[in-house]
């Protein structure tokens, strides 16, 4: 089980939930919120992670406060500052990296729905985030602005629902042009019969947990791929 805490690295101050793995050591794995924020299904992916071998970490990007309705989560999400969330993910990057348990000098960003956007994005942000995961995006890049190039010799792996238009939305299609482009590594993945949040556990009128299953178990060995 992992722990809520307050951390400060080099002079600056972050908050989320973080998990360790039982092993003395392992890469470390960033974990990015849905729209409804840091809540019971975040914490638990991010337990996962731990018990599979990573230092896991989710940034809490809205600040102890949480949705339990679409309402609330769409008014959480437009309010937040995406420049600032981007920044608060390179700082856990760079507070990650500082930890004994960190074995390695890169980290990985996972992420759902709009953290699965603030994911890929994040390999854009910082030399030190080598490998990002996207669960089901959104479909535009506009707001985020990133910048591509900043890609080369990483690696993104995106999941995609049949009910968001699969690999072929257009979101979708320019982030794999454009990472492949700038010499990255970038590779998409379809599941049939499936709706946005597919994953999430906790939302039975949309978990599919054969896709659930297959994709953990592709993003479990993207990350042990790359990050070792």
């Amino acid at each position: 089980m992992g722990m809520h805490l307050t951390y400060t690295h080099d002079g600056v101050t972050g908050e989320g939930y973080l998990a360790l793995p039982e092993t003395e050591s392992g890469p470390a794995v960033i974990v990015i919120q849905e729209w409804w924020g840091l809540v019971g299904h975040i914490k638990d992916v991010v337990d996962r992670f731990a018990a599979a071998g990573f230092v896991a970490f989710a940034p809490d990007l809205y600040h102890g406060q949480a949705a339990a309705e679409p309402d609330t989560a769409k008014k959480l999400m437009m309010e937040l500052k995406l420049d600032l969330a981007g920044t608060e993910i390179v700082n856990a990057a760079n507070y990650l990296i500082s930890l004994p348990e960190t074995s390695t000098e890169h980290v990985g960003v996972v992420g759902f729905c709009m953290g699965g956007s603030l994911a890929i994005v994040s390999g854009t942000l910082s030399p030190k985030i080598l490998a990002t995961v996207g669960f089901y995006p959104g479909a535009s890049w506009e707001r985020h602005a990133p910048v591509w190039a900043n890609y080369r010799g990483k690696h993104a792996l995106i999941h995609c629902a049949e009910g968001d238009g699969t690999s072929a939305a257009s979101g979708i299609q320019e982030a794999l042009r454009e990472i492949q482009g700038a010499g990255g590594v970038a590779t998409a993945f379809d599941y049939a019969g499936t709706q946005h949040a597919f994953f999430n556990d906790d939302r039975s009128e949309v978990f599919e947990p054969v896709a659930a299953a297959l994709s953990w178990e592709r993003t479990l060995d993207f990350f042990f791929n790359t990050l070792n």
